[in-house]
């Protein structure tokens, strides 16, 4: 059974900061990509980042020269670090992960973005 665990969100004024981390564990060979996904109330869950396991990334044009993804292969970990938040980064955050092919997702943590 493969299971992702989120960490870091919270609380954060605009223009802030915020590193947000994710780790897989159990049976993994190899995980493909990689993400961030966010979903704001009342609308529908949305892409964030990607990042291949060669590290190639893609981003939302929205967050793009304001957060960065990144990961460890040997930790099994991949990393959101946001900076200049804005009010509309408020969401809850899920991790993603392609192992085999399968899409698995994290539980999700809250990214709240206000003065």
């Amino acid at each position: 059974q493969v299971q992702l665990v989120e960490s870091g969100g919270g609380l954060v004024q605009p223009g802030g900061s915020l590193r947000l981390s994710c780790a897989a564990s159990g049976t993994i060979f190899s995980i493909s990509t990689m993400g961030w996904y966010r979903q704001a109330p009342g609308k529908q869950r949305e892409l964030v980042a990607t990042i291949t396991s060669g590290g190639s990334t893609n981003y939302a044009d929205s967050v793009k020269g304001r957060l960065t993804i990144s990961r460890d292969n040997a930790k099994n970990t991949v990393y959101l670090q946001m900076n200049s938040l804005k009010p509309e980064d408020t969401a809850v955050y899920y991790c993603n992960a392609y192992i085999w092919a399968v899409p698995y997702w994290g539980q999700g943590t809250q990214v709240t973005v206000s003065s």
